[in-house]
């Protein structure tokens, strides 16, 4: 019997049994397995069997003592629920087989726990046994009724270690689901269980208390009536609590309160749980008096929720979530209101105390759906007598209304550092939605945005809840993705913990993958979803957006890391970046030129060598223009680019520049969504191994078969924007400009103007113009992106090219001749 199974056999269940929700053919795979291993009859005279099956249960079970067990419930449930109306049913007679040896098993180890040298070993065992029971118990609890008595003097172990916490507290909650059903159970039986819960509540902490409490609310509820017993136990801390309040409204300096800490969060947390379970209002308990019980305790605790001692707030906030489970309208009352809108949205608040208030609204909704599971059980017993459901309907709206309220605040909890905060307002959440209690468009950004979240197992809850949503409400998500996005990238800068370094859009992984890819893996089957949520993203990069550079950034690692699947999707962009660049690349110069005019008026008249040459190329803005463009337009002509001219040409710009560097500042950082879009189109490039005629030719209206080709990703193509990042770094945009910045502004714009005087190749040019032209192109772009690597900013050579095309650098070349 204490021999443990092979660990690999467990681990190999473990693995199996967590698939017990995942898709159907592998749901009913598992089943299957687990209906052959665990719960099929064994032959009575095969002892050996049946303790082989009992310990691979249990060690399971013990496996998953972390990682909850749902999947435990899960499986009995689908493989009771198959047998249901079936003749035979041999997962009933397996389960009854299984519970019974599971008692006998406990009463074994029991026995051996006299053996000091063993202790460690068999008290986990019994733990083990015991969960298992009461998995089996919370499914169908018939099954543990002819148990009930074996197991109530488990109420009464010496607790000294966590496993012996753990047996008082699952055979609490064996009894609590067991107990109601006996018929006919003896008096003194009940009596002592009421007494050993009591003495449990008074002696031990917060989860014994907890549970015991609970156990109690259903064997005086449900089976014994004994309110004056409770009603008693209840007096003690409320009287207590009572006693305390009027000593520190007295002296709230008074050391009184202090000396009696310990008293003082047994009682807040006591009288909370009992008001949980037990409604003081009814005449059972108070008798004939008026007074009102729940008024009365939400006075009491409230007034502890402004106490100085955080401890002591955090157990009156425990207490008023277990009182608003009984009394749910008391969360409408303002004074509540102020208090948990108040934690949750004031930024310096406790971390505790926001926890405490997002996991009471978490019991409650989880009360709620209990309550409601219960109510449909109910009614489908009674369903063919009555025409119209009506139960439950007064619940649900009342907990839609509560949620209503609190919502705002709840969703706003996404944008905290700390994890714990974020995964409890998930919780909400997803309890929320899965209720129906709100209309879920509201949330949909901020799903996304915690589709993003660092830790796997929220990102999961948060795209599972966006998948949900989908397939109810087909569009919500398109809908909501742009400001998704852009709320993504505020819960990344709040969990940013070293604000010096810019917010990345991708995950710092071997994948790279885009943060926001389950967001665009689900609006790319759409095509004109698609396309429409692209362009807006492309949009936020032009001029006139004003978005701020870290979060263009960020967009366009997403952009950069989409995990795209047909080459229609990035020649998409690149063609839809040629656009904005042609139009944004213009008025950043227009702009740029501008400034430098209006200063130069000021400082000289222009010679009249710089009046002709304005006069015979009026695009240009200003003197200082031409005396700038000048020397490069002779050099398109006979491509040379010497150092000396191109510092001639920066010279001369910087004679120009106003007093006053706004215009150089706003600049560099309009800039920066340029930058970002050549480096974008760059990338994409080189990723998909595309040549510039393939990017010249895309057009968005031919027919979606056309690019439907899959596309062939090169790897070790990384999209590392070293300009923008070293201007986010540098804070260039509050930082005071120097000479060195200047000229640094300066060169970037030539650059530029050099760019957009040859963004277009002229197509019907000679054959050694298009290459002069295209060559002036790509060194404009590789000195605007920063030159280097081959993988990033410039072409790659002829060996990794894609069918043979060109793959020279350029925003929109032509074939090479």
């Amino acid at each position: 019997i204490e021999q443990p199974t092979f660990p690999k056999i467990t681990e190999m269940c473990v693995k199996m049994i967590r698939r017990v929700n995942d898709e159907e053919g592998i749901k009913k795979l598992v089943n299957e397995t687990f209906q052959k291993l665990w719960f099929t009859p064994t032959p009575h005279h095969d002892k050996e069997a049946m303790t082989r099956k009992i310990l691979n249960i249990t060690d399971v079970v013990a496996a998953c003592r972390d990682t909850g067990y749902d999947w435990f419930e899960q499986l009995l449930q689908n493989l009771l629920k198959s047998e249901e109306d079936a003749s035979y049913k041999p997962v009933k007679k397996a389960c009854t087989q299984l519970v019974d040896n599971l008692v006998e098993h406990i009463l074994k180890y029991e026995e051996s726990l006299s053996d000091s040298d063993s202790k460690g070993v068999n008290s986990g065992r019994l733990v083990a046994c015991i969960t298992t029971l009461f998995l089996f118990s919370k499914i169908r609890p018939q099954l543990m009724v002819k148990h009930a008595m074996t197991m109530q003097p488990y109420l009464t172990t010496k607790c000294s270690t966590q496993n012996d916490f753990m047996v008082i507290c699952n055979v609490a909650k064996i009894l609590e689901l067991v107990v109601p059903l006996m018929e006919h159970p003896s008096e003194t039986f009940l009596a002592t269980i009421e007494e050993d819960l009591m003495k449990l509540i008074i002696k031990y902490g917060m989860t014994v208390v907890q549970h015991c409490v609970s156990c109690l609310g259903a064997v005086v509820n449900k089976v014994t009536q004994n309110y004056k017993f409770v009603w008693a136990c209840f007096n003690r801390y409320y009287g207590a609590l009572s006693k305390l309040k009027s000593q520190h409204q007295e002296d709230p300096n008074s050391t009184i309160l202090t000396a009696n800490k310990p008293a003082l969060l047994r009682s807040l947390f006591t009288v909370g749980a009992l008001c949980r379970h037990f409604d003081f209002d009814q005449e059972d308990f108070k008798g004939n008096s008026k007074v009102n019980i729940k008024d009365k305790v939400l006075e009491l605790l409230m007034y502890f929720t402004k106490h100085s001692d955080e401890e002591v707030q955090t157990k009156a906030i425990i207490g008023l979530g277990f009182a608003f489970i009984q009394h749910p309208s008391l969360m409408f009352e303002q004074e509540v209101k102020t208090l948990y809108n108040s934690i949750l949205s004031d930024k310096n608040c406790s971390v505790n105390l926001k926890i405490q208030v997002l996991k009471n609204l978490q019991t409650y909704l989880q009360e709620e759906d209990t309550r409601m599971q219960q109510a449909d059980r109910d009614w489908k017993k009674v369903a063919k007598q009555e025409d119209l459901k009506e139960m439950g309907d007064i619940s649900s709206g009342m907990s839609s209304s509560i949620m209503q309220l609190y919502l705002k605040q709840v969703l706003e909890a996404f944008f905290h550092t700390q994890s714990s905060v974020r995964h409890f307002a998930l919780n909400v959440i997803a309890l929320t939605l899965n209720q129906g209690l709100i209309h879920p468009v509201q949330c949909v950004p901020y799903l996304i945005a915690m589709g993003t979240d660092p830790e796997p197992s929220m990102r999961n809850k948060a795209d599972q809840q966006l998948v949900e949503i989908d397939k109810k409400y087909a569009g919500f998500i398109h809908m909501k993705a742009v400001a998704g996005m852009k709320m993504s990238y505020q819960v990344q800068q709040a969990i940013n913990t070293c604000p010096k370094d810019p917010v990345r859009g991708f995950r710092h992984d071997e994948s790279s993958s885009a943060l926001c890819s389950h967001l665009y893996s689900m609006i790319r089957g759409n095509r004109q979803h698609r396309r429409a949520f692209l362009i807006s993203l492309l949009n936020l990069f032009d001029d006139t957006a004003k978005t701020e550079v870290n979060m263009l950034l960020y967009i366009a690692d997403n952009l950069a890391c989409f995990p795209y699947q047909t080459q229609e999707e990035p020649l998409f962009i690149m063609h839809h970046i040629d656009i904005t660049l042609s139009v944004s690349g213009s008025n950043l110069l227009q702009s740029f030129k501008e400034s430098m005019v209006k200063d130069k008026k000021k400082e000289r008249k222009p010679s009249s060598e710089e009046e002709t040459e304005s006069d015979s190329n009026s695009a240009s803005g200003s003197e200082s223009e031409e005396e700038a463009s000048k020397p490069r337009r002779l050099r398109k002509r006979v491509d040379s680019d010497s150092d000396s001219d191109e510092e001639n040409d920066i010279n001369a710009v910087m004679k120009c520049l106003p007093e006053n560097s706004a215009p150089l500042i706003e600049f560099a950082n309009v800039s920066q969504g340029i930058l970002l879009l050549l480096m974008l189109k760059q990338h994409l490039k080189n990723l998909c191994g595309f040549s510039d005629s393939k990017i010249q030719k895309y057009s968005p209206s031919e027919s979606a078969k056309v690019y439907d080709k899959a596309i062939n990703r090169k790897t070790g193509v990384h999209f590392h924007p070293k300009q923008t990042l070293d201007f986010l770094r540098s804070d260039m945009a509050n930082s005071k400009i120097t000479e060195e910045v200047k000229r640094s502004i300066v060169k970037q714009y030539l650059d530029f103007k050099l760019l957009m005087e040859h963004l277009d190749p002229d197509e019907e040019e000679e054959d050694g113009e298009v290459s002069a032209s295209t060559n002036i192109r790509n060194k404009a772009i590789t000195s605007l992106l920063g030159g280097g690597s081959p993988k990033n900013n410039a072409a790659e050579t002829e060996d990794d090219e894609s069918d043979g095309e060109d793959r020279g650098g350029g925003t929109s070349g032509v074939r090479r001749r």
